[in-house]
């Protein structure tokens, strides 16, 4: 019997996770990202600024072809997000601004409507194409949070008219005529 709890205890010492160990691991921005993150800064290297984003107060400039800013608080800007599974992000939207269809390929989305319909909350499964879009008459703010510290972002008309995909495969794949795509990869700065 005594032999079984010393397994017992040994099986529980070795199937625990880091997170037992290790309270935080801000992310040493001059380390390899890899899949489970930067590695850590060592705590001497640690300061106060590491857990502490201002970044989110200010509204973005939404003078520009979409209308609309996001302000990331991703692990580049937020260091101490780094191996937390989160990360934060602020969207400011003029009248008629929009977030171009788009997926984070690295985490799901949860949005929260500061101004227009505030209180609304929205939720994108990781990977599902989306876009946010501003209908009414003044400006549109929301705060995202993404279940990565760095989600990653995929915006479809830059995938098909800022490539150097064939026109002709664009079309195709489109219904778009020759001009709408050639017009497209003009403003996107496609090739092909």
């Amino acid at each position: 019997m005594k032999m079984l709890q010393i397994l017992f205890l040994l099986f529980i010492l070795l199937s625990s996770t880091n997170a037992l160990v290790q309270d935080f691991c801000v992310a040493n921005l001059k380390g390899p990202d890899g899949p489970a993150g930067y590695p850590c800064k060592t705590e001497a290297k640690v300061t106060v600024d590491d857990f502490v984003f201002s970044g989110l107060a200010k509204a973005g400039n939404t003078s520009n072809i979409i209308k609309a800013a996001v302000t990331p608080a991703f692990v580049a800007q937020f260091p101490g997000v780094n191996g937390l599974g989160r990360s934060l992000a602020r969207l400011d939207l003029a009248p008629g601004g929009v977030i171009p269809l788009h997926t984070n390929p690295g985490a799901s989305e949860v949005l929260v409507v500061l101004h227009v319909h505030k209180g609304d909350i929205m939720v994108f499964p990781q990977g599902l194409l989306h876009f946010q879009a501003n209908a009414g008459g003044k400006p549109a703010t929301a705060i995202v949070s993404f279940s990565s510290p760095n989600p990653g972002l995929q915006i479809t008309a830059f995938a098909l008219f800022g490539s150097n995909l064939t026109s002709a495969l664009v079309e195709k794949t489109t219904f778009l005529d020759d001009a709408q795509v050639k017009k497209l990869k003009a403003i996107l700065g496609g090739t092909g």
